[in-house]
């Protein structure tokens, strides 16, 4: 029987073009993160499944590819649950590996930490566009600096990374878990129901407002608390086209004035806006978004987003996550990343027909078949010396069909050609 020769479901063969194009785009992502003081490092692509299932994951830990125990301890007949059977997985984000790699060399580490982390992750999630079964992210996190300094230099990191790119006129929404929790304790949801009335509002965008309060009438929830939620919602919407922060503080006004929210933390978001709004690098607005939940469980204040009007949805995200260090060590460690999609970046780019903007000129040496020894010697010493001056040579024995050959490789970025004879005459 032929082996299959298509990759497993949810992961794809990366060609040439397209694997050029990722190595420009790391290398711009690590050039401007390195000029932001942020450290490249890398961790395991498997972690211990304990770590993977700790509930901090959020629905990805439901996608996690598990691995099951190797020789001795792989006891298939004797084991009473899958449990018994697997002791790691693949990770599923770099947040998760990264938090364990900081309480593990917290001692070796400056701080404040700030980290640049890039790698495969992998969910067994259903394939569509833009999102595979394995894929590449770019996290940076700074670890060790409580004020919004950090979300501030994230946000600008990564902003002036997109424009680099030639992304613009994109959004970063941006919001607070505890602005949230302020809202539904507002409106009189009790406090064991905010996540389910949070997975509700994350729908918004999908159902608008008057499908989330159909959604929350038919979880059950007091109509109360569903009609003052939503008012909350429509007054918002009076601000809209207003200066940058005004819905914010709008809001945060009225929930400090109930006592369900703390001055700091609108003051807080507030200067992140006004700070980010001023300093930026590149074209894009900073939108206070009160519907914006993510899903991770582990955000602890402010949560923010990418929003690309040429995909229709998010491309990137983070938050604040103070309190996943302490799970490792015992004690509470200030902790904020935000990480781009990669490969929809990707896809993006790719959609569009971006050139990649400096490329060294691409020579292909085409040798005759039966050129041998010396004057073979002699054609390679001319192609190094092309190669240290910079340029790429590709040197290949020529084809019988030598122009298809050359159409192939024109195609691959090769705009000049030097072809070699036994027959100089040719």
């Amino acid at each position: 029987m032929a082996l299959n020769k298509k990759p497993v479901k949810g992961m794809k063969d990366i060609l040439p073009g397209e694997m050029e194009l990722r190595d420009y785009v790391t290398s711009v992502i690590k050039e401007t993160y390195r000029a932001f003081g942020f450290t490249s490092i890398e961790t395991p692509c498997v972690e211990s499944i304990a770590n993977l299932s700790s509930k901090q994951g959020g629905e990805n830990e439901k996608l996690i590819f598990k691995i099951l125990k190797r020789g001795g301890k792989l006891d298939i007949e004797g084991a009473a649950s899958e449990n018994d059977l697997v002791d790691s997985g693949l990770r599923y984000d770099l947040t998760v590996p990264l938090v364990r790699y900081y309480a593990a060399h917290a001692s070796e580490l400056p701080a404040p930490f700030k980290a640049l982390q890039m790698g495969n992750v992998w969910r067994a999630d259903q394939p569509q566009r833009g999102r595979y079964r394995q894929f590449m992210q770019c996290d940076i996190d700074i670890l060790g600096e409580g004020s919004n300094l950090a979300e501030i230099e994230l946000i600008l990191a990564t902003t002036a990374t997109l424009g680099k790119l030639g992304f613009q006129d994109f959004q970063i929404r941006i919001n607070d878990r505890r602005i949230l929790k302020a809202m539904a304790a507002y409106s009189g949801f009790a406090p064991e129901t905010y996540d389910s009335v949070f997975i509700i509002l994350d729908k918004m965008d999908k159902i608008g407002l008057d499908g989330v309060a159909a959604e929350l009438a038919a979880g059950g929830f007091a109509s109360e608390a569903t009609e003052r939620y939503t008012a909350l919602f429509r007054d918002l919407e009076k601000t809209d086209g207003k200066a940058p922060g005004a819905a914010l503080a709008a809001l945060a006004d009225r929930l400090v004035d109930a006592g369900v929210l703390e001055e700091e933390v609108k003051v807080s978001l507030m200067e992140i806006i006004e700070s980010v709004d001023t300093t930026k690098a590149a074209a894009f607005d900073l939108v206070f978004d009160p519907t914006l939940v993510r899903g991770m469980s582990y955000y602890t204040g402010t949560i923010f987003e990418i929003a690309m009007p040429q995909f229709g949805g998010s491309c990137g995200g983070g938050g604040r996550y103070d309190g996943m260090v302490g799970r490792f060590t015992g004690k509470d460690v200030p902790a904020c990343g935000f990480s781009i999609g990669f490969e929809r970046i990707i896809l993006l780019l790719m959609e569009s027909g971006f050139q990649i903007p400096v490329r060294p000129a691409k020579t292909a040496f085409l040798i005759e078949k039966g050129i041998t020894g010396e004057r073979l010697c002699e054609i390679i010493a001319r192609a190094q010396q092309e190669r240290e001056a910079g340029n790429q040579v590709l040197v290949a024995r020529m084809n019988k069909n030598k122009k298809f050959q050359k159409e192939q490789l024109t195609a691959e970025g090769y705009g000049t050609f030097q072809e070699f004879y036994k027959n100089p005459l040719q």
